[in-house]
């Protein structure tokens, strides 16, 4: 979008009080912050407004799940349900593809590209940006400013895999742009994206390999992610852990032979396709930041403190360009914070300690606080609840228990430290123990909270219980 019809917010002396690069979600939330209050603000997008969620992560990814998930329940209702007709398949993707694009179209223009004149003094500048004394520089027109934001986002990463810059491979940006189902396909990662997109190919008709290094969600409770690799296994992906990649290579019709090392011998997984799905790179290059002594990681992403500060005195970095954290949601609350300190002495501190996650498989996958893990590592005295959702009566109702929920816990204190769902309606329950851990609460507050009966949430009541009780000796209502 051109600023050519937009009214100057630097009052035509060329400087700003605040330049922020990248107009994805977190650049819009720093801009808009600032603009807010009264500030002069300079807004620098390269490439498709919107950035990464609106565009090409969340929403598209989510609207496709969506789709194949009601695809797989329509089929799977006569099977759980008696006296229940039912089916479902995909006949035409490209259609649904359609409409993912319109969706995403509409959200982009209303969230983003209208949104621009609504703020006087924020002016939009499209163009590569780069960091330089005193401000940015954008095709050549320095923005002069003691105060910058870097909001570049990530982008797919690219394994060290020996052949694949020479295959047609697909990251989670074209894959969600194919219009034509392949037949088969190989998932490379275990993470939340190679989990998402297999089993929404899959539901799909696409037959799915899923292969990774170690085990699926290697950040999550081990109970969960080989919980959740079952339930991938019985929609009938084949699941393959613990193996090396040795090269790819493209085979004779086509398609892409992916060589690998399973337990010391070698194998060779073939697919019409292949998805590589092994995590994310900051977008950094370009910028500047050696030169402008800007601290890196030694995968490119930008330090910062706890203030969203970098190395370099006025400049700050917000959102998947730091590595942390990365969740549209995360990315917004940070790029406040950082606008907030860039105008105001720097006093609030960024806290991620009751971060809820999400995953969007089916079951979904939702967590806050600290895992077991690193409860212990952190110096707990841990004590764990976990309960499987055939104990939870609204998953015996719903004729469908895949899951469980843990808990873990301070065993001094009994304060709850973490909370873990596997469950197909998990996202909208992992709230209530995101507040408790805001809010310091124990297992006893869940254990003597009122929560309403026949939800997936009340689990979270019977896992508390859990601790000291046998909830399978309790009447109905977690009483």
């Amino acid at each position: 979008m051109s600023d050519c019809c937009m009214p100057s917010a630097n009052n035509g002396n060329g400087r700003y009080d605040l330049v922020v690069v990248g107009a994805g979600s977190a650049g819009f939330s720093a801009a808009i912050a600032a603009a807010e209050q009264g500030a002069q603000v300079a807004l620098v997008g390269h490439g498709t407004i919107g950035g990464t969620c609106v565009n090409v992560g969340c929403v598209p990814s989510k609207t496709l799940i969506r789709a194949t998930e009601a695809v797989h329940h329509a089929n799977a209702a006569p099977v759980r349900f008696a006296g229940i007709e039912g089916g479902a398949r995909v006949v035409d993707w490209a259609a649904q593809v359609a409409q993912k694009d319109a969706l995403v179209a509409g959200l982009r223009q209303a969230k983003y590209a209208d949104l621009l004149p609504e703020y006087n003094n924020m002016v939009y500048r499209e163009g590569r940006a780069r960091l330089v004394d005193g401000g940015v520089d954008v095709n050549g027109q320095r923005l002069a400013s003691e105060r910058i934001i870097i909001a570049t986002g990530a982008r797919p990463a690219v394994p060290t895999i020996p052949g694949i810059a020479d295959v047609p491979s697909l990251d989670s940006t074209t894959a969600l742009a194919l219009t034509r189902l392949p037949r088969t396909m190989i998932v490379v990662g275990g993470g939340y994206i190679g989990a998402e997109l297999a089993q929404t190919f899959a539901r799909a008709g696409v037959a799915v390999t899923l292969v990774f290094r170690s085990r699926l969600l290697p950040e999550a409770e081990p109970e969960i992610g080989q919980a959740l690799a079952g339930y991938l296994a019985d929609e009938g992906i084949a699941v393959i852990d613990g193996l090396t990649y040795d090269s790819i290579r493209k085979t004779e019709d086509g398609g892409v032979a992916l060589a690998i090392l399973r337990n010391g011998r070698p194998e060779v997984l073939t697919a019409e396709r292949i998805l590589v799905a092994t995590g994310r790179t900051p977008n950094t290059e370009g910028l500047g930041l050696s030169e402008a002594a800007v601290v890196q990681t030694s995968s490119g992403a930008i330090v910062v403190d706890d203030r969203m500060r970098t190395s370099k005195t006025g400049v700050y970095a917000v959102g998947d360009v730091t590595g942390k954290d990365q969740f549209v949601y995360m990315a917004a609350y940070g790029a406040k914070l950082a606008a907030r300190n860039a105008l105001n002495g720097n006093s609030l501190r960024y806290d991620n300690a009751a971060m809820p996650a999400v995953i969007f498989t089916d079951p979904q996958v939702a967590s806050v606080g600290l895992t077991e893990a690193q409860a212990r590592g952190a110096g707990h005295v841990v004590r764990t609840s976990v309960l499987s959702l055939d104990n939870v009566p609204r998953a015996l109702a719903a004729r469908d228990t895949r899951g469980l929920i843990k808990l873990v816990a301070d065993g001094a204190t009994r304060k709850l430290l973490g909370a873990h769902i596997l469950a197909p309606e998990g996202a909208d329950s992992i709230q209530t123990a995101a507040m408790a851990i805001r809010c310091g609460l124990t297992i006893d507050d869940l254990s003597e909270t009122i929560f309403p009966y026949l939800t997936t949430v009340e689990g979270l009541k019977l896992a508390a219980q859990a601790f000291d009780r046998d909830v399978k000796k309790l009447s109905c209502c977690a009483g």
